[in-house]
């Protein structure tokens, strides 16, 4: 058999780090003003979706067809006052907008927008349409995400205020069970790409895009970016209904609209960070690109990334005009027992397909092995699933069983302050108001009647 030697991180970057001074500043400012750009046409676009959806008109003053309406939403937030509540850490408070912004906007800077090539011209200047590039991308893109969770977290500590804090918890939990399952998701892309260079990834995918040699990594992908930016239906750091607004509760005016900013900035760079890792990127889809040869080349590359983009972001308002907000416990439930072991095994499989076709084994062996993996791990499954349901039931005799003894008398307010009873304990009986035959009649006025009378003497 023969051994052919894995490559790992082969691709050339040496096209990039070349341009003058002058088009870095240029690119930048294009990448700024793309986000910007996108997020305000989000904004009027998520208001005129659910609008849709719910049979309403939604925006249609400002501007024509309202298509203005996010931009003096900003000028409004702008010119409110700037409150900063007496309670809290004053620098720490102002520093949060701040980290939670900034470094949303820094993620496109690994975003490919089109070939890896100098298939542009700017200025007489050969370039590639992509600011930067590195050998480990993805990474730097895991990390930036990682960095921003950080400015929620801080605005809900330094507010000094309860509820605040329980959304920046909220958040930081989130980030933690939600990480752990995108970072799987993409080491199965590293795995099948064999690079982290993001536009290494998307030259790899010249003939099938990885939505499908990897669907399951796409799926738990598209769950855990929904999580990782509070959106509908996992957006409980925000939850209205029992944090009264999460952890930007005690904000406002420009502080505030950093917040909705860094969130819709967020939503563009998730967008862009699934186009690229798994539908292509700037590749054109199969219908055109099979009779347009020129479709993946000069500025039609640019036009391609913007619709996936587009369509990502479509799905993001499908969601929240269409899903209700979620339990906490149910969102805890899906990152931990649900995307992360679904996630850790299709990597482990992808792991065994890759290692298998590097040893040259043929297609057949290929699938007996993965398959026969595939049915040992169900099988283990149904078989822990009986032995839960079983020790449920015996669980639930023994507790039936103790149901007829006492339960011993809790206080809820013993240690100052209520808490909730524990599995076992029972909340006394909570006093109730008499029956409306043993309190006295009030009558205004004298008895006049002889049945009010009859009534009066009988109380």
């Amino acid at each position: 058999m023969n051994h052919v030697p894995l490559q790992l991180a082969a691709e050339d970057l040496s096209m990039f780090g070349r341009d003058p001074w002058w088009l870095v500043v240029i690119k930048a400012v294009f990448c700024f003003a793309f986000l910007m750009l996108t997020v305000l046409f989000s904004i009027v676009w998520e208001r005129k979706v659910v609008a849709w959806m719910q049979l309403r008109i939604g925006p249609n003053r400002h501007g024509p067809w309202g298509l203005l309406q996010s931009l003096a939403d900003g000028v409004k937030l702008m010119l409110k006052e700037d409150v900063i509540v007496r309670r809290a850490d004053k620098i720490v408070y102002v520093l949060a907008p701040i980290v939670a912004a900034i470094p949303a906007f820094m993620a496109i800077a690994v975003i490919p927008f089109g070939p890896a090539g100098n298939e542009i011209s700017i200025f007489g200047h050969r370039t590639t349409m992509q600011l930067t590039d590195l050998p480990i991308a993805v990474l730097y893109i895991l990390a930036i995400a990682s960095i921003g969770i950080y400015g929620i977290v801080l605005a809900g500590w330094s507010s000094g205020s309860t509820y605040p804090l329980l959304g920046g918890l909220r958040s930081c939990a989130q980030m933690i069970s939600y990480e752990i399952a995108m970072g799987a998701a993409f080491a199965s892309v590293f795995l099948y790409s064999g690079s982290m260079s993001t536009s290494a990834i998307v030259e790899a995918q010249h003939d099938r895009w990885y939505v499908l040699l990897l669907p399951v990594s796409f799926l738990v992908y598209i769950a855990t970016m929904v999580g990782e930016t509070n959106r509908a239906p996992f957006d409980m750091p925000e939850s209205e209904g029992d944090l009264v607004g999460g952890f930007n509760t005690e904000y406002s005016s420009i502080k505030f609209a950093m917040f909705m900013l860094a969130e819709y900035v967020n939503m563009v760079t998730v967008s862009a960070v699934a186009t690229t890792l798994f539908l292509g990127g700037w590749q054109a889809p199969y219908p055109v690109s099979a009779f347009w040869e020129g479709a993946n080349h000069g500025w039609w590359p640019m036009l391609w990334f913007v619709l996936k983009v587009q369509l990502l972001l479509f799905f993001f308002i499908w969601l929240r005009g269409t899903l209700p907000r979620v339990r906490y416990d149910q969102l805890m439930k899906l990152g931990w027992k649900v995307l992360i072991p679904v996630s850790v095994v299709w990597l482990m499989l992808v792991a065994t397909v890759r290692a298998l076709r590097n040893e040259n084994y043929p297609f057949q062996d290929i699938v007996l092995y993965v398959g026969g993996a595939v049915l040992v791990v169900l099988l283990l499954s149904v078989l822990a699933d009986i032995f839960h349901s079983r020790r449920g039931d015996r669980d639930g005799e023994e507790a039936a069983e103790g149901a007829k003894e006492p339960a011993p008398e809790f206080d809820p307010t013993a240690g100052g302050f209520p808490v909730p009873p524990l599995p076992g304990q029972t909340l006394p009986p909570v006093p109730r108001r008499r029956s409306r035959t043993d309190r006295a009649l009030i009558v205004s006025g004298g008895v006049d009647t002889v049945r009010d009378g009859k009534e009066a003497d009988g109380v």
